[in-house]
């Protein structure tokens, strides 16, 4: 049952990504920061634990995962003070973002882009 949790949350949170292309003037950068503060709020208000808790990576992958991960990290570290905050978001999502980095190297190596004239 795990898996199909994790695939329903998952794919309710593309298909509302989808909607909200389809439906409004939203370019999918703005969709992309809506999910990510989404998330972190969500976790600041203490609601988006329970949503990974039920679905478990089909919440933390997408990217109101991201912000939920930033939220969680910068409260953890705000024990610490206001330094702990900041290093606490990088902290905790500093193997996403240095694995999107290498990736996209990789991407760009591997294959060649076009120019949109």
């Amino acid at each position: 049952m795990d898996y199909l949790y994790c695939f329903l949350i998952g794919g309710i949170i593309c298909v509302i990504g989808q909607i909200l292309l389809d439906t409004t003037k939203l370019t999918a950068p703005r969709v992309l920061v809506i999910f990510v503060v989404a998330g972190a709020i969500l976790q600041g208000l203490n609601l988006y634990q329970p949503i990974v808790d039920f679905a478990g990576n089909g919440a933390t992958v997408p990217l109101p995962g991201f912000g939920y991960s930033l939220a969680k990290g910068a409260m953890e570290g705000a024990k610490d003070g206001f330094l702990g905050a900041i290093t606490g978001a990088v902290k905790d999502t500093a193997a996403g973002v240095a694995v999107a980095i290498v990736f996209g190297y990789i991407i760009a190596v591997i294959f060649n882009p076009k120019s949109i004239r």
